[in-house]
């Protein structure tokens, strides 16, 4: 997306000038238009006025010279040529409106409206108005300066709030007094995403220090054992240490890997899609945890339920579920999963019989670096991130994943939701 960066006050500004000229424009045609047009009216109605006293003078036998003088006015003159031909007055110059009429001695007599005094008149009053429509677009001009400037100044006050937040600042928000007015709108969607960028970086701030306070732990362990490893002199004390070593960075190694999950989850995570079924990968996931804790309690149940989705990556939800499920109940408890659809979904549960998960946590477990169980999950070498990841996995492939109350009320349940192949 570009955005053309035009200036808005001279865009605002040009606009409202073009209409008004617009309209003075109109206003002044129109006007001179009218004028003309009942100009011409006025005209024709002393022409024809004329006409009816020039019958009556007629009548009462005014003749020749006298009754021309008595018809004729500055914007009328008159023609007189009697019934034996002699004739009295003369036509104007120029343009002219005439009417002719016969009178009762036989004589025709022609009236000529002087059409000049109008057009001068209409001139006139077209240079007026042209005038004053240029004055009113220059007042107009000064004016809209001012309102257009004032009336912009909020977008002027989020420029400077923006550079303020640029330059490090921090909290400041616009808070518009209202939100149904386009600017209010504005105003109050750039605070949302102002309270959103800096809960955002708030979170990746504590993220980044929880990571690395994280692996200072294995790194700090690592470092231990490899200077004791040099220093020691018994092959047992050296063999100790080895396996020591191992462990250590086993556990580095691994909150490497997650952190690297996360990224990518963030990133946008690339998916291998084909069928899969989520039961096989339960009865892979069961026999997989049998072997990591002969001693608890796992089995499967439920129907075939085909997603189209990553295989791996959705191993390795279940792989984090059931770790999961198998630190929450401890040397001996019981898990289980269970697989069923519908028309619009694929469900996969996954409980177990452990302390559970109190209802006001059941959406915070899923944050990063979570650990309800502080000791438990740091003495098991968790880092908090085996939810976190799986819930972004699953978000990948256009499902969700929940903490849900279990049926018997006892333990806890893990709700995997998938759209069907």
């Amino acid at each position: 997306m570009r955005l053309r960066t035009v200036s808005l006050r001279r865009r605002v500004t040009l606009a409202a000038l073009g209409v008004v000229a617009a309209v003075l424009v109109g206003l002044v045609i129109g006007v001179d238009a009218l004028f003309a047009a009942q100009s011409q009216h006025d005209l024709d109605q002393v022409m024809a006025e004329k006409a009816r006293v020039a019958q009556q003078l007629a009548k009462q036998r005014v003749r020749g010279q006298e009754l021309v003088n008595r018809l004729e006015n500055r914007g009328v003159r008159v023609r007189l040529v009697t019934a034996d031909g002699q004739s009295y007055g003369r036509a104007p110059e120029g343009t002219r409106r005439e009417v002719a009429q016969e009178l009762p001695d036989g004589a025709v007599i022609t009236f000529y409206g002087d059409t000049s005094v109008l057009t001068e008149a209409q001139s006139r009053l077209r240079r007026l108005l042209l005038l004053t429509a240029l004055a009113a677009l220059v007042v107009t001009a000064l004016a809209l300066v001012g309102v257009v400037r004032r009336a912009l100044a909020p977008l002027d006050e989020m420029t400077g709030l923006a550079r303020s937040i640029a330059a490090g600042g921090r909290g400041a928000r616009l808070a518009p007094a209202r939100t149904d007015t386009e600017l209010g709108r504005t105003a109050a969607a750039f605070d949302d995403m102002l309270d959103s960028l800096e809960g955002s970086e708030a979170r990746t701030r504590r993220f980044v220090a929880d990571a690395a306070h994280e692996l200072r732990t294995p790194v700090a362990g690592v470092r231990a054992v490899a200077e004791a490893l040099v220093h020691s002199s018994g092959a047992e004390e050296r063999e100790r240490l080895n396996l020591l070593l191992v462990r250590e960075a086993r556990r580095a190694g691994r909150l490497v890997d997650d952190l690297l999950d996360l990224a990518r989850i963030d990133a946008g995570l690339r998916l291998r899609r084909e069928p899969v079924d989520l039961l096989e990968l339960a009865e892979a996931e069961a026999a997989r945890t049998r072997v990591l804790a002969p001693w608890l309690d796992v089995a499967v149940s439920g129907t075939p339920a085909v997603v189209s989705g990553d295989p791996e990556r959705l191993a390795q939800v279940l792989a984090n579920l059931c770790d999961n499920a198998r630190q929450a109940v401890g040397p001996s408890g019981r898990v289980r999963l269970t697989t069923s659809t519908s028309a619009t979904s694929a469900v996969l549960v996954v409980t177990d019989d452990g302390p559970g998960v109190p209802e006001a946590e059941r959406e915070r477990v899923f944050d990063r670096l979570v650990r309800l169980d502080e000791a438990r999950d740091r003495r098991r070498g968790g880092a908090g991130l085996g939810l976190s990841i799986a819930r972004g996995v699953v978000r990948a492939h256009g499902g969700e994943l929940s903490c849900v109350p279990p049926d018997d009320g006892r333990g806890a349940a893990f709700r995997v939701v998938l759209p069907p192949a």
